[in-house]
């Protein structure tokens, strides 16, 4: 597949690393030559780079263009996003894909009013990791939770402590054909491991798990997670459009505070966010006292969502440290993700990396309904359709052979989650996860591909 990227900022660069790993036929436009000369050095990253105007019409030309089958544009300015996306359209590119900073834009009803405009797809992160915070928050024991298919399967990933019931014994008897989980990933450190029989957990491990609804209490049980209290009340520190997306978004049984240091701001989130049960407090989200005295230690969630990483990173540590058990931090600095991680701050959302995964699905060929890449793992979960020529369906899970560092996590059938095993069969119609290390997802193309044209299946993948 041919792809352009118009971008070599936060999200651009890391698309374009993330899909230089996947032999595709990249070119990243940016104005800036020390931006692009990053991605460059030293031969790391298989991609081509550009240096015009992505509103340049010959710049757009020679970056081939008119012959791209994806075109995406992820510069900071979203009116340059819209109009280079609405000129490769016209150019020629197959499909376009524009980042917006305007919640307005994302609407449904909307959509037919982009396409006729030559954009086909709407990317707009601060809500996706407004969405992401809303479903960490659903549990003080989490680190990271996703519903797949409506809520049929769930993911959850979970920091392990002593503890745990778990740790210490080899998966081939810990799960077996009666237990209602998979265990799909694991994070040790700085390595990620797709786990295998004769893996163990440790203490210390994030465990993803994937199960269904109705056990998620017994997982709680097994992990050790019991005296964790739900949460109920939220504190947020900074007043950004993540924090208004996460604010309009929460149950109406959490009661939320936001310190925000910005007189101006403050007054506009009281006229944006219009509601007697959310509290809007001038100060610095940084002063432990001004914490203290806002009732810090009686709320069970605190995110820090400024636009400073380090600030959020050092709130979070400091909302720990005063008995808070569950922390989010907005992590935009990518390099600062694993230290965060090991800092033992909580749950930690990087928008670029939701954005990405966003992205991601459609260069998928094959009918694939979400992609979420798991932040502080190097690894990443998709959801597949089956299909009745798809050859996942002709043998059984422990007969397909697997690429190592693949796993099937679950799968949905007529709106019913399960768990799969080795003597699984893959149903047409079945909605199939996917954990795979980053990078990997494409190999899984060949097992679920319908035997239709390349160009069908791109443009497949974007209609559904």
């Amino acid at each position: 597949m041919k792809i352009v990227i118009c971008g070599a900022g936060a999200v651009g660069t890391h698309l374009a690393e993330l899909l230089s790993r996947e032999n595709q036929d990249i070119i990243l436009i940016d104005e800036n030559p020390e931006k692009t000369a990053r991605l460059t050095q030293g031969g790391q990253y298989d991609l081509m780079t550009l240096n015009v105007a992505p509103t340049c019409i010959s710049g757009l030309k020679e970056a081939g263009v008119p012959k791209a089958d994806l075109f995406i544009a992820v510069t900071p300015e979203e009116t340059r996003n819209i109009t280079c996306c609405m000129l490769a359209h016209a150019l020629g590119a197959k499909k376009t894909v524009a980042r917006v900073d305007n919640a307005e834009y994302t609407r449904n009803d909307y959509k037919d009013l982009f396409h006729k405009m030559g954009i086909d797809s709407i990317i707009y992160p601060e809500a996706l990791a407004a969405q992401e915070i809303l479903d960490g928050l659903k549990r003080s024991w989490v680190r990271q939770y996703w519903e797949v298919q409506g809520g049929a399967l769930v993911m959850l990933g979970i920091k392990l402590r002593e503890t745990a019931h778990i740790i210490n014994i080899k998966l081939r008897d810990l799960c077996n054909q009666d237990t209602p989980y998979h265990v799909v990933a694991v994070k040790r450190g700085d390595d990620t491991i797709i786990p295998g029989g004769n893996d163990m957990l440790l203490d210390g491990d994030i465990a993803y798990f994937m199960t269904t609804k109705k056990h998620i209490q017994f997982i709680r049980q097994i992990v050790g997670k019991e005296n964790y209290a739900d949460v109920k009340d939220v504190m947020i520190m900074g007043g950004g459009r993540t924090t208004v997306h996460v604010a309009e978004g929460m149950p109406d049984f959490y009661t939320l505070k936001i310190i925000e240091q910005n007189e101006e701001r403050c007054m506009q989130l009281n006229e944006i966010l219009d509601d007697s049960d959310i509290r809007i407090i001038q100060g610095d989200g940084r002063d432990t006292a001004l914490l203290m005295d806002e009732g810090l230690k009686d709320v069970q969630a605190f995110a820090a969502l400024t636009p400073e990483t380090e600030t959020n990173i050092l709130a979070c540590l400091a909302a720990k440290r005063m008995g808070v058990r569950k922390t989010v931090a907005l992590v935009e600095n990518t390099d600062y993700v694993s230290m965060a991680e090991k800092l033992d701050i909580g749950t930690i959302i990087n928008k670029k990396m939701i954005a990405a995964g966003h992205i991601h699905q459609m260069m998928l060929k094959t009918d694939v309904a979400n992609v979420k890449c798991l932040t502080i793992a190097n690894a990443d979960v998709a959801e597949f359709l089956a299909n009745e020529e798809s050859p996942i369906t002709k043998a059984e899970v422990k007969e397909l052979r697997l690429p190592a560092g693949i796993t099937l996590g679950g799968l949905v059938r007529n709106g019913v989650g399960q768990p799969i095993y080795g003597n699984t069969r893959i149903m047409p119609g079945d909605v199939v996860v996917i954990f795979c290390k980053s990078g990997l997802i494409k190999k899984m193309d060949r097992y679920f591909s319908k035997p239709t044209s390349a160009v069908n299946r791109i443009i497949s993948s974007f209609n559904n």
